[in-house]
C-alpha cells in the first residue's frame, strides 16, 4: 500500500487533497506511518523499544501499534518535555480541562515524576484491527500531529511560557537592569 504524495495534507491551511489508495479497508503498520512522515518531511527514528518517534525541540511524538487482531490499536502519544513544578499542577489541570473540553485531540493529561516535576502527555487512538480506510488513517494521523504541535503553542500562550521559548526562563537579563 502506498500514499500518493499529493494526498498529504499540508500545514499551510489550503484544502486537503484526498489520498489515493486501496478502495477497501487497510490495516496500517509502521512502514505506512514512516512513509507518511517522510512525505510530510518530518524527521523520525525507531526507538529501542521498536516504536516510531518524531522528535521536536520541546516534545516527542510516538506512533505505536498495540494489541492484536481485531483489538489492535494505533496510538499517537506526545510527551511534552517542558518540566512544570508540582505547585503549578492546579493551574496546569485547569488549562488542560479547558483544552480537553474544547478540542477533540490530543487529550492531554499530567504525569508527576518521583522528583516532583510534572510533565504533560497528549494522546489520540484509533482502533485499526478490522481495517480502516486509507483516507481516514492519513487524515487522522496528520490532524493528530498538527494538534500536538498546536497544543504546545497554545500552552505557551496560556501559561505565559513565551520566556521559555526565548530562552530567558522568565528571569530578567542583567542588561535589562542596567537600563
Amino acid at each position: 500500500m502506498s500514499i500518493d504524495p499529493s494526498s498529504i495534507p499540508n500545514f499551510g491551511g489550503q484544502p486537503e487533497p484526498q489520498p489515493q489508495g486501496p478502495a477497501g479497508p487497510v490495516v496500517p503498520d509502521q512502514d505506512l506511518v514512516k512513509q507518511l512522515l517522510d512525505q510530510m518531511e518530518l524527521k523520525h527514528v525507531v526507538d529501542e523499544e521498536g516504536d516510531l518517534v518524531a522528535p521536536w525541540e520541546e516534545f516527542r511524538t510516538y506512533f505505536m501499534f498495540r494489541g492484536e487482531g481485531e483489538q489492535q490499536v494505533f496510538s499517537v502519544r506526545t510527551f511534552y518535555d517542558r518540566p512544570h513544578k508540582i505547585d503549578e499542577k492546579p493551574q496546569l489541570l485547569e488549562s488542560l480541562d479547558d483544552w480537553n473540553r474544547r478540542t477533540l485531540w490530543p487529550k492531554v493529561y499530567t504525569h508527576t515524576h518521583d522528583d516532583g516535576t510534572v510533565r504533560l502527555i497528549g494522546e489520540a487512538q484509533m482502533l485499526i484491527g478490522t481495517g480502516v480506510s486509507l483516507e481516514h488513517f492519513v487524515s487522522s494521523t496528520v490532524s493528530w500531529v498538527r494538534a500536538a504541535i498546536e497544543f504546545d503553542r497554545w500552552l505557551v500562550e496560556q501559561l505565559g511560557l513565551a520566556e521559555d521559548v526565548d530562552g530567558t526562563n522568565g528571569t530578567d537579563s542583567p542588561e535589562a537592569d542596567e537600563e
